[in-house]
């Protein structure tokens, strides 16, 4: 039962809200929208956010209302409401699914009676005279905010199937873009017609029947004889039903269709035992052969959105035909000049076709107005936050160089076993140069596994250090700060550097002495995780923060690290590969830095694709491989067995390799639930040569470094990203020796097989990377949807790079006109209702 609006009229506004208390009842209810948004996009899953479950914040955010002046009849309703969710976890998908809905549609319209002129409400617009059906139509969806329970035929059944999906005003249900389209506008002759195609035929009746089926009484059947000047064609229409089945009614249906009559016929082409025609086709008789058609599928592109239980395709397609007309009110965000020099629609016209459209040009020009306008929001945005930064003043790291052998940067780099490549040479250059400017850094280095980021990020550090400031390095795990921390202290006791970890691990005793010394300054580099964001890590003068693996952070936690100091620089890193698309997308902020040569010695990894039953091959190639004095990894995608899913794990796979196939080897388990110290240990075995072969999970896609390690072994490869493949493949080849990589794939999915063939024809992590994002979306392709991450309807960043490249140019020209978008009120607005989604989002991810 969907719950009543909390008031009815506007007469019953609370016009007694002053400005500071609307200002804190906003602040209040967005995020409980954003987060009830976000359970729907979840599937109702009661999503697990940072600190707590959804329904455990709703409970409490519900239960503790801002205290300004409400109506009397609003607290105890939210009490009420506080109270259900205490229920939630337990209850199924569908009571769920009402629980959302009736809270989604109470704040709206308590919303509405606090905040009459909210949210993104547009100004209203002159419009051009309609017909009087289209004058209808918006008079009954007048506003873009209207609620659609308000819509004329949306009753509160229909509008809570509708709030499911994420639909409660009228503008919803407008960006509530299709998801494909059937094409019936390719006007064919019969003898053109191509099976596996949708196409429209205009042909003569030249006889038609109409019976019941004998071995069924409730299908009936009316067949039509076609020809057009090329040729014949039969087409069926088939009725189930009893009704159907009446003499009388199957008479009139015949009738319709008399001899002689012309009809225009579309639908999916299809080859038969009898010959071509057509699957379930639409039938429309014509007044004459050029006479224009009336059906609303008939010769064009019909849309197919993502619909709910209970809501039809014909259904929804009318309700958008009702919300349409009132696009004429939507507010465009670009000025008439700027649209016409890049040959884009107005907002209006490209809302209408991208639902309606006339032809696949015109679908194309309304799909391109709309995906440009989504990149232009993310990248207005990206240079704006970094504009601001540049405003900001960072500490001058200028003193010393890499040329300089007798300073501390110098003795580094004269310590090295190995000289830097000129890739690792021009990288560093760019930071050196960034390094001595006042503007503080925001520095991504992209390189392949294995390509020497981690040496650059040091010589980074120890020029800040060298320049009198400390530095700070974060990794997203407590195996790759270990390793960090290992390969650190193998170096700076020779350079008098003081060096520190910081974990979730770390003893009390020690945590307080390292606080200590970071504090004071004593301790000069702190290696950490998510440890280094907590409020008592406070530096004594933080000149440079690096991020490792950066893309398993949200922005939100990268700037929570950069604010320990007055302004540090910024050095992110990542083995990620990242497509140029998506690197503009989440990193437009950053300037972007590319390792793009491999140490020499490096061997490639040579990679091929087997099946389960030839499992015996990868355990003979380990067995070799160990008897060269070389170890191996074997990699799995869960730690124990699953009721759901019929996979092998990696603790059944250690006891049968320990106990049956390597009896004579030292066989390892590393896993992501043994206790920090453990993993250690086992890693630890496994560098020094106690442990032959290590049976893991992708705990081991990062950080884990053995140079005589050659040969890894995927089980259940399907299951895994490219990307993370691509990392995985990167734990070996790290030594001079060959080495191997085996996929185990035992997927049926020819998709499946396709991806795992990239993988093995290609050792490019960026062609894989590209591969990755146009096969699974930019959210599977970082591994994780972490703040900042665009949510974009209908732009891909796997298709649409040439449209972000001009988004990009327009973003900066506009800012360069105009910086603070004092001319451009609507972009600004927008801006604002974006960062405002994304502020609430990270709050529950």
């Amino acid at each position: 039962m969907v719950a009543q609006p909390a008031g009815d009229s506007s007469t019953q506004l609370n016009a007694g809200l002053d400005h500071q208390a609307l200002e804190r009842f906003r602040l209040w209810i967005r995020p409980l929208q954003q987060a009830l948004s976000l359970e729907v996009d979840r599937g109702f899953s009661n999503l697990q956010g940072r600190n707590e479950r959804f329904h455990s914040f709703m409970q409490r955010e519900l239960a503790t209302p801002p205290q300004i002046p409400l109506p009397e009849d609003v607290r105890p309703r939210l009490q009420s409401l506080a109270e259900g969710f205490a229920e939630y976890a337990s209850l199924d998908d569908s009571a769920r699914r009402r629980q959302v809905t009736v809270l989604r549609q109470w704040l709206h319209a308590l919303r509405q009676r606090l905040e009459p002129s909210a949210p993104m409400a547009p100004p209203r617009l002159k419009v051009a005279q309609r017909s009087s059906s289209s004058a209808a139509s918006t008079s009954a969806a007048s506003s873009l905010n209207s609620p659609l329970a308000q819509v004329k035929g949306i009753g509160p059944k229909l509008a809570e199937r509708l709030a499911s999906l994420g639909l409660l005003l009228v503008r919803d249900l407008i960006l509530h873009y299709p998801r494909d389209y059937v094409d019936y506008s390719a006007l064919r002759r019969i003898d053109a017609l191509v099976p596996g195609e949708t196409a429209t035929i205009v042909a003569t009746v030249r006889r038609c029947h109409g019976f019941t089926s004998p071995r069924n009484p409730n299908l009936s059947i009316i067949e039509l004889q076609l020809q057009d000047p090329t040729g014949r064609i039969k087409v069926t229409r088939f009725l189930a039903g009893k009704r159907f089945s009446n003499p009388s009614y199957l008479h009139g249906q015949t009738r319709q269709y008399p001899n002689g009559a012309t009809v225009a016929v579309s639908g999916l082409v299809k080859s038969g035992p009898y010959g071509i025609s057509f699957q379930d086709p639409l039938i429309e008789v014509m007044e004459s052969a050029q006479a224009p058609l009336r059906s609303s599928r008939i010769g064009r592109l019909l849309p197919v959105y993502p619909l709910t239980e209970g809501l039809t395709a014909d259904r929804f397609r009318s309700l958008i035909d009702r919300v349409l007309p009132s696009v004429q009110l939507w507010p465009e965000p670009l000025p008439r000049v700027r649209r016409e020099a890049r040959q884009l629609l107005s907002r209006d016209k490209a809302l209408v076709a991208i639902h309606r459209p006339e032809s696949s040009e015109q679908l194309q020009q309304a799909r391109h107005r709309l995906v440009f306008d989504e990149f232009l929001l993310l990248q207005l945005g990206l240079m704006q936050r970094r504009a601001a930064l540049k405003q900001r003043s960072a500490p001058l790291l200028s003193s010393g160089s890499a040329a300089d052998r007798n300073g501390l940067l110098g003795r580094f780099l004269t310590m090295l076993p190995f000289e830097f490549t000129a890739a690792q040479q021009r990288v560093f250059a760019e930071i050196e140069a960034d390094l001595n400017r006042q503007e503080p850094m925001a520095r991504l280095v992209q390189g392949d596994v294995g390509s020497g980021k981690t040496v650059v990020a040091v010589a980074a550090l120890l020029k800040a250090i060298q320049a009198g400031w400390q530095g700070a390095m974060m990794a997203p795990t407590e195996v790759l700060a270990e390793q960090h921390y290992r390969s650190l202290c193998g170096w700076m006791p020779t350079l008098h550097v003081t060096v520190e970890l910081l974990t979730g691990s770390t003893p009390q005793k020690h945590r307080r002495r390292i606080l200590a010394d970071v504090a004071s300054g004593a301790c000069k580099i702190l290696v950490g995780t998510h440890a280094l964001l907590e409020d008592p890590v406070a530096f004594g003068r933080l000149g440079l923060v690096v991020v490792d693996e950066q893309h398993r952070f949200g922005v939100r936690q990268r700037n929570r690290l950069l604010g320990k100091g007055l302004q540090p620089h910024l050095l992110t890193m990542t083995a990620t590969p990242i497509p140029r698309t998506l690197a503009l997308s989440l990193h437009g902020d950053l300037d972007v830095s590319q390792i793009d040569e491999l140490p020499p010695g490096r061997t490639p990894i040579r990679t091929a694709m087997i099946t389960g039953s030839n499992r015996d091959e990868a355990y003979d190639l380990i067995r070799s491989e160990v008897e060269k004095g070389q170890r191996a990894y074997v990699v799995l995608p869960l730690v124990e067995e699953s009721e759901k899913m019929d996979l092998r794990s990696a603790v059944d796979v250690h006891r049968q390799l320990a106990d049956e196939v390597f009896p004579d080897l030292q066989v390892g388990l590393l896993h992501g639930r043994l206790a920090s110290a453990d993993k250690q240990a086992v890693i630890r075995a496994f560098a020094a040569g106690e442990t032959d072969v290590l049976v893991s999970t992708t705990v081991v896609e990062v950080g884990v470094d053995v140079p005589e390690a050659s040969v890894m072994v995927i089980d259940h490869a399907d299951r895994f990203g490219l990307a993370q493949l691509h990392q995985l493949r990167g734990r070996v080849g790290r030594g001079a020796a060959a080495s191997h990589c085996l996929l185990i794939n035992d997927s049926r999915n020819p998709l499946a097989r396709q991806r795992l063939e990239v993988l093995v024809r290609s050792n490019d992590g960026f062609e894989i990377a590209e591969m990755d994002l146009r096969l699974r979306g930019p959210g599977q392709v970082l591994g994780t949807r972490q703040s900042g991450l665009p949510d974009l309807a209908l732009a891909s960043l796997a298709d649409d790079g040439s449209v972000l490249e001009e988004a990009r140019e327009e973003a900066a020209d506009i800012l360069r006109e105009d910086p603070e978008l004092r001319d451009h009120l609507i972009l600004s607005r927008l801006l604002d209702e974006q960062r405002s989604r994304v502020t609430s989002a990270a709050q529950l991810n």
